[in-house]
């Protein structure tokens, strides 16, 4: 390809399709195929290696895909530099100039398209009020936080007025008061100037707070795609279950099925579960939130266990249990911490009980 842009029909701000990248024989990208809507705030998420960064890098333009297509506003980039792009990136690490100021930082990428100092300068201002650091203009990288390092990167990224603004795990380096801060400003940012959004990150939490939707990777491929109500609350896999979260996996032997519900034996126990995604396979996985488990219930549920508590972690706002079946099924719950109160301490005995609406049925 020449360089030029190919004009296509714009339907997504940003298109992969069928991208595939290899480094040897290893495939980090294997066939990856997706499309974020105009606006969106969209998250690709996964472990190390899953390909997560090679996808953001390959709309950027840093990596060039060995087969497939990558299009931004509906126009083929594949092969275009990535100074031609229309994309704005923020890298975990910041990246500021250190000799520079703050306001010779922002204003790098207007310089490089050629604008004036007085285009230039009151440009920068309104990008200094946006990322809400006025009258730092004149400090150097040195002399700010981290959390306004990063502010300041945002801020490099979105004076150029991109098309697409690229995020590569850029809270990774803030502690957690700081990260979950700028959970909050990165997304308030983003639906003030209505920019769609790419974002890479290993952290479930960011990825659930932040997206509008997620898509989770796992060796090159997308596991699956949805809002992270979709995501959290009705995984497709039992590496979705796993990933997202923390997750009882309780694995049995289907017995039948009833319209929308499902029947397990699990170790002896027989549990009423959502058929969920099991695929007609007899082995299956039975996924369960610890949040959905209830101990001493009021009210009658599908499934109730006679459970031992085996350990009790106490986390300030909540309580996590470890509690082990009569039928030998390990179990964790997670209640409200009220008042300080430990109502089942180690050793006690406790009914555990879920709907069937809460767990999942999942292939093996």
């Amino acid at each position: 390809m020449d360089g030029a842009l190919e004009q296509r029909d714009p339907v997504a701000d940003v298109e992969l399709r069928g991208v595939v990248k290899r480094y040897g024989s290893a495939a980090a990208l294997d066939g990856l195929s997706l499309a974020v809507s105009a606006g969106e705030f969209f998250t690709l998420l996964g472990p190390s290696g899953c390909g997560k960064t090679t996808a953001l890098r390959s709309v950027a333009g840093f990596v060039t895909p060995d087969a497939g297509e990558v299009l931004i506003k509906g126009r083929s980039v594949t092969g275009v530099p990535p100074h031609r792009r229309q994309v704005g990136m923020v890298f975990q690490h910041y990246a500021l100039f250190p000799h520079r100021t703050v306001a010779q930082n922002i204003a790098f990428g207007l310089r490089m398209q050629g604008l004036g100092r007085a285009e230039i300068a009151p440009r920068v201002e309104e990008a200094l009020a946006l990322v809400q650091l006025p009258g730092l203009g004149g400090r150097y990288p040195r002399q700010l936080s981290g959390g306004e390092q990063q502010r300041v990167a945002l801020a490099r990224a979105v004076v150029i007025r991109p098309a697409v603004l690229l995020l590569d795990e850029p809270l990774g380096a803030l502690d957690k008061k700081l990260r979950e801060r700028m959970q909050v400003e990165l997304k308030r940012l983003q639906r003030e100037i209505r920019i769609t959004t790419v974002y890479v990150t290993h952290d479930q939490e960011e990825a659930l707070t932040m997206s509008d939707r997620i898509a989770v990777m796992r060796g090159g491929r997308i596991e699956q795609i949805g809002a992270p109500l979709e995501v959290y609350e009705r995984p497709q896999s039992a590496f979705v279950a796993d990933f997202i979260g923390t997750t009882n996996l309780l694995r049995g032997r289907l017995l039948d099925t009833d319209g929308a519900l499902a029947t397990v034996e699990c170790r002896g126990a027989r549990l009423r579960v959502a058929a969920g995604a099991a695929g007609g396979t007899r082995e299956v996985v039975v996924a369960v939130r610890p949040e959905k488990v209830v101990l001493e219930a009021a009210e009658s549920m599908e499934n109730t266990l006679a459970a031992s508590v085996t350990q009790l972690v106490y986390m300030g706002d909540t309580l996590l249990y470890s509690l082990r079946t009569d039928e030998g099924i390990d179990l964790q719950a997670t209640l409200l911490s009220r008042s300080g109160v430990l109502p089942h301490p180690v050793g006690s005995r406790v009914r555990a009980s879920f709907t069937a609406a809460t767990a999942t049925l999942l292939g093996k």
